[in-house]
Parts: C-alpha cells; sequence; structure tokens
C-alpha cells in the first residue's frame, strides 16, 4: 500500500473515530444518541412543531423522527399534543427535563463541523465535497441513503 493510500484511509479512519468519540460521551453525558439530541434542539427551536417539521428541519424520514419522538417521550424530554385548531395536527413540545437537558447538553458533532466548514473558502468547500464524493465512490456507498448527522449507527433510519 503506498502512503497516500494509507493516509487516505487513516483520514478515514480519524473521522469514524472521532464521531464514534463523541457519540460515546454524548450518551455517557446526556443518555441520548446524536439523532435524539439533533430532535431535541429541532424541538426547541420551534413553537410546537408537527413531526413533518421536525423531519423537514433535520432531514430525517418522519418515520425516523416518529421512532426517535416515542424514545425521547418515553424518557420525558417532550410531549406530543393534538391541536385544538386542527385536530389531525400533533404538536410536540418540549418538557422541563428536556428544556433542562439541553441547557447542559454538548454541540452536536456536525455543528461543530458546520461552523468550521463554512469558514473555508467557496472553492475549497467545493474541492472538499467532489473528493468526499468521489471516496464514497470508490467504496461503494454512492447510493446508501444517509442523514446528515454524524453518527454512528445510532437510531438513524
Amino acid at each position: 500500500m503506498d502512503n497516500l493510500e494509507e493516509q487516505v484511509l487513516v483520514s478515514l479512519r480519524r473521522i469514524i473515530r472521532a464521531t464514534d468519540i463523541h457519540s460515546r460521551k454524548l450518551a455517557k453525558d446526556t443518555g441520548l444518541t446524536t439523532p435524539q439530541l439533533v430532535i431535541v434542539r429541532a424541538v426547541a427551536q420551534s413553537d410546537g412543531p408537527t413531526v413533518s417539521d421536525i423531519a423537514r428541519s433535520v432531514s430525517l424520514s418522519q418515520a425516523t423522527v416518529t421512532t426517535l419522538l416515542n424514545k425521547l417521550e418515553t424518557k420525558g424530554l417532550v410531549s406530543r399534543k393534538r391541536s385544538e385548531e386542527d385536530r389531525r395536527r400533533v404538536n410536540v413540545f418540549l418538557t422541563p427535563d428536556g428544556r433542562a437537558l439541553l441547557e447542559t447538553a454538548p454541540e452536536p458533532l456536525q455543528e461543530q463541523f458546520s461552523g468550521r466548514f463554512r469558514k473555508l473558502e467557496t472553492w475549497e468547500q467545493h474541492q472538499l465535497v467532489a473528493s468526499l464524493e468521489r471516496i464514497a465512490n470508490m467504496m461503494d456507498a454512492e447510493e446508501l441513503d444517509a442523514a446528515p448527522l454524524l453518527a454512528t449507527g445510532e437510531d438513524v433510519g
């Protein structure tokens, strides 16, 4: 294996490890997975969003969001209430425990990444996207469905 190939593989492994380490720390500190924290944050940013509102804002399917909300509701972090104006709509709200958890929860890894990525020059952003898409293609992963979350196989549909 030549040195450049090795450097690429080491870099990929570091990305995977960083994601895994962050995910484990998040679970230890909050009891949540990355996707669950992203959902809690999305609920907090809106006033009683619906499942479809949340799904759209976090780029996950409605089915995945519903599964995550079920788990968050069981943990007492969110509640769902049927709208009084339109009985077909169900709105999601943070509970006091959900708000308290959000105050101490760390920022999801993808938000740290996004902040740094946005600071790059446009040409460098495009170069990184092209390179990563090429790597995904080389790994036969271009057809895999993936949410824009840095998470390691945790509750992400």
